[in-house]
């Protein structure tokens, strides 16, 4: 009879199919295990990896204080006050999955699924919603999540509104996204268009300054996690627990070695002042039509006021120059 797989093995695995995206009958030949006990093996253990450390690895701020330290750091790493954190998108490729039909198949011509996440300044996950069929669009999961609940409620303990540095100005806590998300008063988002006044295009490259921290992390994840670079060929179920288990453990490791656990290209980058970046979809989306999304009068009036600071007593010395390159 053959042994049981040790724990030290279950793990051991589970991690190396993460890191290398090696498949499971290569694994299979490796350990000694077969393919079709590995797809049991693997998410069980991510499963269980999530559950040991999400608690303390993967925790949305629940008090003003909390919030307040996300915002500082915001303000002191990418001159963004008032900012909770940044919200975007990733479509992680999958297999087709039987009997499926096109609800996992996206406008890349790819079968995936979204991965929603807000992260903070350090490039650490705050929450994430994952398992969205990738028919969808960002802003449509977002209606649907519970943070936007929980935002919306104000459960979760969002400061009030407070005077911006240096400033008269009071505006509201606010997250950060790309044009795919609807302008609230506690979401931000850029300008529309091309022809844009140049205070509205350097409001425009201040927020995607500070959004482009969620497109680091997203970048973080996939260069340290290769399990991303290419189709994950599981249930969407255990899709779920493989991507939950990479983000614990992301910021695990945010947290215990951040200089180390990083891509050579961001090192130093959080205080570079180059072109932010196009948001994931901005290059598969330009020049199509796009249905406008109603902005109350509120949320237009929040964002001109932090386009005001942002010219004014918020202004920083090379936003001009790096405004029109965005």
């Amino acid at each position: 009879m053959r042994k049981a797989v040790t724990s030290h093995e279950r793990l051991s695995v589970m991690l190396r199919h993460l890191a290398t995206g090696e498949s499971k009958q290569s694994l299979g030949y490796a350990y000694r295990i077969s393919p079709n006990l590995l797809s049991r093996i693997i998410p069980e253990v991510c499963e269980a990896l999530y559950q040991m450390l999400h608690t303390s690895h993967l925790k949305l701020p629940q008090t003003e204080d909390e919030w307040r330290r996300v915002q500082a750091d915001y303000n002191n790493e990418w001159q963004f006050p008032n900012c909770m954190g940044a919200l975007d998108g990733k479509r992680v490729l999958i297999g087709k999955p039987a009997k499926s039909g096109s609800i996992y198949y996206d406008y890349k011509s790819n079968f995936s699924v979204i991965m929603l996440a807000l992260v903070d300044a350090k490039y650490k996950f705050l929450y994430v919603d994952v398992g969205g069929a990738g028919r969808a669009s960002d802003g449509g999961v977002w209606d649907k999540c519970t943070l936007n609940r929980a935002v919306q409620g104000n459960v979760i303990g969002i400061p009030p509104p407070s005077t911006l540095p240096y400033s008269n100005i009071v505006c509201p806590s606010v997250l950060v996204g790309d044009d795919a998300f609807p302008l609230r008063m506690n979401l931000m988002k850029p300008y529309p268009g091309k022809n844009l006044t140049p205070e509205r295009m350097n409001f425009n490259y201040r927020l995607s300054r500070a959004r482009r921290t969620s497109e680091n992390a997203f970048g973080i994840l996939s260069a340290k996690f290769r399990i991303f670079k290419q189709p994950i060929i599981t249930s969407p179920k255990n899709i779920s627990k493989i991507i939950l288990a990479t983000v614990v453990l992301h910021n695990y490791l945010r947290s215990k070695t951040p200089d180390e656990y990083r891509i050579e290209e961001q090192r130093g980058q959080q205080h570079q002042t180059g072109n932010a970046g196009q948001p994931e979809d901005a290059g598969a989306m330009r020049g199509l039509a796009r249905i406008p999304r109603n902005a109350d009068n509120d949320a237009n009036a929040v964002r001109e006021q932090f386009m005001a600071y942002f010219n004014n007593e918020g202004r920083v010395d090379w936003q001009e120059r790096m405004a029109p390159l965005h």
